[in-house]
C-alpha cells in the first residue's frame, strides 16, 4: 500500500511540473524587474514591490519598492533599535551603542529584541585621548578629563574628541606701580607649591598654601606700610587666587567632606560629591552654609561638584580702613530712620573673611540664594587670630549688624559692600544672612555718624571765639610790659600753643574721605604735640609756683631758655618717640586724632595725667604753706595776697583746661552725644575763660586798657604811648621781679 501512494504522488509531481511548464511557456515576457508574470497578458510585483494595481498588463509599468519603516506600516522593532529598509523587505538594528544578547545584527520583529547597552569604555571601543578618562553612557560614551587636568582652550570637556592640559596655578604678579619685597617672596613660594603639585598629594598642596597664607597675614612686613587703597588692591587679588587655587585643588580631591584648620586658626572645609538638586548643608566653626547643591555644579562640568569655604582670622592689616559703600536705596532708608544725613560709616569687623567658591566662578548672580550663618569674634574687641568665646553682639545708638562682602573696585582695589545680602537675624554669637551671589563675606558693626548741625554750628562759631580770646592774650603778654616776668612768658607760650592747636583742629580735625592718609597722620600729630605742650607750659606754672612759696628762694626761677626747652622739647620727645614706635596711631577713618588700638591714646593721657597729678600735688603743698604762712606773727601780707591770686589762678586754669579734656577724650567715639556738646561749649569758652583769668581780672593789664582808650580817644599816637611807657614799664617789672623772689 505505501508503495502505492508513493508511485501515485510522484505521478502527480511529474504532472504538475509538466503543467508549469507550459504555464511558464505561455507567460508574457516583458514583466518589468522585481516582478513575475502571471499569464501571458499579465504581470503582478513580488512581495515588498508595489505599482498601480495589483495586476497589470502594460509594458511601461514599475514596481516600486515598499518602505516598510514609515507609516501607514506597522512594523515595530522595540526599544533601544530603529527599522532599516532593505530592497524589497526591511531589518531591525539596534542604535548605535547598544547590540543583540546573541550577537546577530538584525532581527525582524519586537519580539526577537534582545538589545542592551554596550560598554565602549571597556570594551576598547572608544577613542579618548591619553589626557582623559572614557566614560560610558546610555548607548555612548564621553572623555573627561583626568583629576588635575583641564580642556585645552576652546575645547568642551566631556565630549568624544576632549583633549586636555595640566592645570596650573594661576600666576601671581604684583600690581603696577606697587613694590614690596614680601609679597614677591610669597608669590615664589606659590609659585613653587605649583611645580611640585601632583594629584596623589593635593591634600598636603592644601596645607602647604595655607601655611603660607598665615605667614604672609601674621608677617606682612613692608605691605603694612603701603597706601591703604594698595593693601585694598592685594587683600582683593589674594582672595580671587586662593579661590581660583582652591577650586582647582578641590576638584583632584576624592569625593566627600574635606577640613583643614591651621594653627593660627585659618580653617578650609570642602564639598565634593555627584551633581544632583538636593540641598546640602556644610560648615566649619566660623560659618555654616546651606545651598541647592544644583548651584554648586553649574551648567558645564557633568563631573563632581566642589563647594568651599576658606575663613581667615588674621586679615586685619590688608582691610584696614576699608570703607563701606551704602547704596542708595540702603542711605535713603538710614536717613529716614536718623531724620538726618548720613556723613560716613565707621566699621568693625566682628567675624573671620569667609571665601564661599563653588566649581564654576560664575556665582554673581545665583539661581537660588543661599543661607550663611557667620560665627562673630569676642564683642569686646579681643585679637584676630585667637578664638574668643562667641558672644552676642548688641548695636548701640546709631549701630547696625550687617552682612557684608568685599568688592573690587573700578580700579581693582576694593571695599566693602552690602548689595544682594541681608542679615535675617542674629543669635548666640552667630548671624544669620541670606545671598544671591559669592565672594568674601564678614559681619561688621557699621556705626554711622550723623550730621549734626547745631553741634557744627557751636564747634566753628565756638572756636572762632576762642581763637579771637586767645589772640587777644598774646597781644596783651607782648604788649604790656608791667606784667612782664617769667610767668607772663608762660601764659604767653601757653596761649600760643593752644591759639596753633585749636587753629589745626578747626581746619583738619575731620578725616573727609575715610582714608587714614599723610595729611591726616600729619594733623594728628601736630594736635598731640601742641596739646602736650599746653599742658608742659602748665606744669611750669606748677614749677614756678613751688619756687615762688615753696622753697622760697631769693631770685627768678627757671630762665627763659630753659622754660622753652622743657616747654616744647618734652612733648617733641613725646612725639618723636610714639611716632617711632607706633606711626599708624596716628590717624583715624572719622577723625584726624590718635588711635584708640593697642593703647596709643596712652601716649597723650599717660604725660598729661602724670602733669596733673603733679600740679595737684604742687599746688596743695602751696596751699599748705600759704596757711602757715598767714598764721605766723608777723606775715607779709601784701606778698601772701599775691602769692594766694597766683595760686587760685593757677588753680582755675589747671582746672578748667583738665576739665575740658576729660570731656574731650570721648568726643572722637562718639559714646555719648551728652560728653560731645559738653566738651564743645567748654572747648568754646577756653580762650575766654584764660583772657578773664590772666586778663580782664588782673589790675594791671585793666589799668594799660584804659590808658590805651584814652589815647585811641584823645587822637594820640601809639609811639608817643611807647615812649612814655617804656620807662615805667621797665621800673615796674623790675620791682614785680624783686617783689616776687622775695616772698
Amino acid at each position: 500500500l505505501k508503495k502505492k501512494i508513493f508511485f501515485s504522488a510522484h505521478l502527480w509531481s511529474q504532472l504538475l511540473g509538466r503543467l508549469r511548464q507550459e504555464d511558464c511557456l505561455n507567460c508574457a515576457r516583458w514583466c518589468p524587474e522585481n516582478s513575475s508574470c502571471v499569464n501571458a497578458t499579465a504581470c503582478r510585483c513580488n512581495p515588498g514591490f508595489s505599482s498601480s494595481s495589483e495586476i497589470f498588463t502594460s509594458p511601461t509599468e514599475i514596481c516600486d519598492d515598499i518602505n516598510e519603516c514609515v507609516p501607514p506600516s506597522k512594523v515595530s522593532c522595540g526599544k533601544s533599535s530603529y527599522c532599516r529598509n532593505t530592497k524589497g523587505s526591511y531589518d531591525c538594528m539596534c542604535n548605535p551603542g547598544y547590540e543583540l544578547v546573541s550577537g546577530a545584527k538584525t532581527f525582524k520583529n519586537e519580539s526577537e529584541n534582545t538589545c542592551q547597552d554596550v560598554d565602549e569604555c571597556s570594551s576598547g571601543l572608544h577613542q579618548c585621548d591619553s589626557s582623559t578618562v572614557c566614560f560610558n553612557t546610555v548607548g555612548s560614551y564621553t572623555c573627561r578629563c583626568r583629576p588635575g587636568w583641564e580642556p585645552k582652550h576652546g575645547i568642551p570637556n566631556n565630549q568624544k574628541d576632549t583633549v586636555c592640559k595640566e592645570m596650573n596655578f594661576p600666576t601671581w604678579t604684583l600690581p603696577p606701580g606697587v613694590h614690596s619685597q614680601t609679597l614677591s617672596q610669597f608669590f615664589n613660594k606659590v609659585q613653587d607649591l605649583d611645580r611640585d603639585f601632583k594629584t596623589s598629594s593635593a591634600n598636603v598642596t592644601i596645607q602647604n598654601l595655607i601655611k603660607l597664607v598665615d605667614e604672609l597675614m601674621e608677617a606682612p612686613g613692608d605691605i603694612e606700610a603701603l597706601a591703604p587703597s594698595v593693601r585694598h588692591l592685594i587683600a582683593t587679588q589674594l582672595l580671587s587666587n586662593l579661590e581660583d587655587i582652591l577650586r582647582i585643588l578641590a576638584k583632584t580631591l576624592p569625593e566627600g567632606p574635606f577640613t583643614y584648620l591651621s594653627p593660627s586658626n585659618t580653617e578650609l572645609t570642602l564639598m565634593i560629591q555627584k551633581q544632583g538638586d538636593k540641598n546640602v548643608t556644610m560648615g566649619q566653626s566660623n560659618a555654616r552654609m546651606k545651598l541647592n547643591w544644583a548651584v554648586a555644579a553649574g551648567a558645564k562640568d557633568p563631573g563632581p561638584a566642589v563647594a568651599g569655604i576658606l575663613s581667615i582670622q588674621n586679615m586685619t592689616t590688608l582691610l584696614a580702613n576699608a570703607s563701606l559703600n551704602l547704596h542708595s536705596k540702603k542711605q535713603a532708608e538710614l536717613e529716614e530712620i536718623y531724620e538726618s544725613n548720613i556723613r560716613g560709616v565707621r566699621l568693625r569687623r566682628l567675624s573671620a573673611v569667609n571665601s564661599i567658591f563653588l566649581s564654576h566662578n560664575n556665582t554673581k548672580e545665583l539661581n537660588f540664594p543661599i543661607l550663611f550663618a557667620f560665627s562673630h569674634l569676642e564683642s569686646s574687641g579681643g585679637k584676630e587670630g585667637k578664638d574668643p568665646p562667641a558672644k552676642d553682639v548688641m548695636p548701640g545708638p546709631r549701630q547696625e549688624l550687617i552682612c557684608a562682602f568685599w568688592k573690587s573696585d573700578s580700579n581693582r582695589g576694593g571695599h566693602w559692600a552690602t548689595e544682594g545680602c541681608r542679615v535675617l537675624g542674629s543669635k548666640n554669637g552667630s548671624t544669620t544672612c541670606q545671598c544671591s551671589h559669592l565672594s568674601s563675606f564678614a559681619i561688621l558693626m557699621a556705626h554711622y555718624d550723623l550730621e549734626d548741625w547745631k553741634l557744627t554750628l557751636i564747634t566753628r562759631v565756638g572756636l572762632a571765639l576762642s581763637l579771637f580770646c586767645l589772640l587777644l592774650c598774646i597781644l596783651t603778654f607782648l604788649l604790656v610790659r608791667p606784667i612782664q616776668g617769667s610767668r607772663t612768658t608762660i601764659h604767653l607760650h601757653l596761649c600760643i600753643c593752644l591759639f596753633v592747636g585749636s587753629t589745626i583742629f578747626l581746619a583738619g580735625i575731620e578725616n573727609e574721605g575715610g582714608q587714614v592718609g599723610l595729611r591726616c597722620r600729619l594733623v594728628a600729630g601736630l594736635l598731640h604735640y601742641c596739646f602736650l605742650a599746653a599742658f608742659c607750659w602748665m606744669s611750669l606754672e606748677g614749677l614756678e609756683l613751688y619756687f615762688l612759696v615753696v622753697r622760697v628762694f631769693q631770685g627768678q626761677g627757671l630762665s627763659t631758655r630753659w622754660l622753652c626747652l622743657i616747654g616744647y622739647g618734652v612733648p617733641l620727645l613725646i612725639v618723636g618717640v610714639s611716632a617711632a614706635v607706633y606711626s599708624k596711631g596716628y590717624g583715624r577713618p572719622r577723625y584726624c586724632w590718635l588711635d584708640f588700638e593697642q593703647g596709643f591714646l596712652w601716649s597723650f593721657l599717660g604725660p598729661v595725667t602724670f602733669i596733673i597729678l603733679c600740679n595737684a600735688v604742687i599746688f596743695v603743698t602751696t596751699v599748705w604753706k600759704l596757711t602757715q604762712k598767714f598764721s605766723e606773727i608777723n606775715p607779709d601780707m601784701k606778698k601772701l595776697k599775691k602769692a594766694r591770686a597766683l595760686t587760685i589762678t593757677a588753680i582755675a586754669q589747671l582746672f578748667l583746661l583738665g576739665c575740658t579734656w576729660v570731656f574731650g577724650l570721648f568726643i572722637f567715639d562718639d559714646r555719648s552725644l551728652v560728653l560731645t556738646y559738653v566738651f564743645t561749649i567748654l572747648n568754646c569758652l577756653q580762650g575766654a575763660f584764660l583772657y578773664l583769668l590772666h586778663c580782664l581780672l588782673n589790675k594791671k593789664v585793666r589799668e594799660e586798657y584804659r590808658k590805651w582808650a584814652c589815647l585811641v580817644a584823645s587822637g594820640s599816637k601809639y609811639s608817643e604811648f611807647t615812649s612814655t611807657t617804656s620807662g615805667t614799664g621797665h621800673n615796674q617789672t623790675r620791682a614785680l621781679r624783686a617783689s616776687e623772689s622775695g616772698i
